[in-house]
């Protein structure tokens, strides 16, 4: 089965948690401190693999957790980071945040790789506070969290060449034609119901890729007949070739049908519509074919190149495909908006602000990416780590925000996990 689409939750691996220890040496009277680091969680990453070529492992399992970092220990001995999960995805995978639909990475080459979720850092041992005031510090730090995300993945088929038409006007028996190819054909519509790649090769080092996208039909940019689906798999082509049925088999219109996929196409992306084209006028070898490819040719020939061929005896293929190759060595790659390579993806500076408030029911909800942060790394049952948050919270100024909030004595103030009462 072609699954081109899923959904999935990933997170980064946990910081390790700092260590409280303290020298105890048989000849060193108060040591000092001597906690160890805790460990960095391990990141969620995304490698592409070109032997892969659907998301079907993602229809089995859902969720994804990298290592956690180990914790400090004594000794001033810090713990090991957490190890990377590495998951191979499909080349042409498109990454995306579900909640802003922002692309996280687009995997286009084997190897590449996109971290989708970094492990959290960990956290310091008591050996990191110590100050001439305080020599003896008794608190560390908990492992910041690691990030997560929920995701969505679009598989978007990397093909230099895009076989479109009406369903059953003979794409898939093109595509086992001129290459290795084997779909399903048969003398129905809507035979193909995934799209199939073949490799078209013209001779040594002279091949490329064609995809035979299922057939589409009017309002497919409106998702009928999983018109979104298809026609996600067309962006990346360079050319596409448009097969009609110049036989006008079951009473169609081969012209209706070109300008219906060419409406399709621009209503769905106007930068598809400008594609290449080249049009094949498929099924000569049957009654009323010669009657319509002159009507095709007096209307499209001053716009496109035309090609009459049958798929099934072989004739004029040949010229269709020698021809497609010397375009595709014309023309330039497309570019794709909106999608951002791995290297733009990590680079991409979001400013937020520290925190922010909001009154739900009887209670102030504090959110913001760095106070929760705070919040999750201090151990909540260490007055030390408790008295260390309270000043991070001043220093914020969100004692002083929630005051202008009109936040008053007594009122329940929850930052995440945390409840505490709001006191002058």
């Amino acid at each position: 089965m072609f699954y081109d689409r899923a959904k999935i939750y990933v997170k980064g691996g946990d910081g390790g948690d700092g260590c409280v220890a303290f020298r105890r040496e048989k000849y060193v009277p108060e040591g000092g401190p001597w906690g160890g680091d805790g460990g960095r969680g391990g990141n969620v990453i995304f490698r592409g693999d070109g032997g892969l070529r659907t998301l079907v492992d993602f229809r089995y399992q859902r969720h994804y957790k990298a290592q956690r970092g180990q914790h400090g220990r004594g000794k001033g001995m810090h713990g090991r980071q957490g190890g990377d999960l590495v998951i191979r995805v499909p080349l042409g995978t498109v990454i995306r945040e579900e909640d802003t639909n922002r692309v996280l990475g687009d995997i286009t080459v084997d190897g590449q790789e996109v971290v989708v979720a970094r492990g959290g850092r960990g956290g310091r041992g008591n050996a990191r506070f110590a100050t001439p005031q305080n020599k003896a510090p008794t608190m560390a730090e908990k492992g910041e969290p690691g990030e997560e995300r929920q995701l969505v993945l679009e598989l978007k088929l990397l093909a230099d060449v895009g076989l479109l038409g009406f369903p059953n006007a003979g794409k898939s028996t093109l595509i086992a034609r001129v290459s290795a190819a084997r779909p399903k054909i048969a003398d129905y519509p809507f035979t193909t119901l995934t799209p199939n790649l073949g490799v078209v090769s013209l001779g040594e080092g002279e091949s490329f890729v064609m995809a035979d996208i299922p057939g589409l039909i009017e309002g497919a940019h409106d998702g009928a007949g999983l018109g979104h689906h298809f026609l996600r798999h067309v962006e990346r082509t360079k050319l596409l070739v448009h097969v009609l049925d110049g036989a006008g088999t079951g009473g169609r219109d081969p012209l209706d049908d070109f300008r219906v996929i060419n409406r399709e196409l621009a209503l769905y992306d106007q930068t598809l519509a400008a594609r290449p084209q080249v049009v094949a006028v498929n099924k000569m070898d049957l009654p009323g074919s010669e009657e319509n490819l002159e009507r095709i040719k007096n209307a499209l020939a001053g716009e496109y190149e035309i090609f009459a061929i049958s798929a099934v005896t072989g004739a004029g293929t040949a010229e269709l495909i020698r021809r497609v190759y010397e375009l595709l060595k014309e023309l330039p790659v497309p570019d794709l908006p909106g999608i951002q390579t791995a290297e733009a993806a990590e680079t991409v500076h979001r400013s937020e602000p520290r925190f922010s408030i909001r009154r739900e029911g009887d209670e102030l909800v504090v959110t913001g990416r760095e106070i929760e942060k705070h919040v999750a790394m201090t151990d909540l049952d260490n007055e030390a780590a408790v008295n260390r948050l309270q000043r991070i919270m001043q220093v914020m100024g969100l004692e002083q925000a929630l005051r202008d909030y009109g936040a008053k004595n007594g009122d329940i103030v929850r930052i995440k996990d945390l409840t505490f009462e709001f006191v002058e």
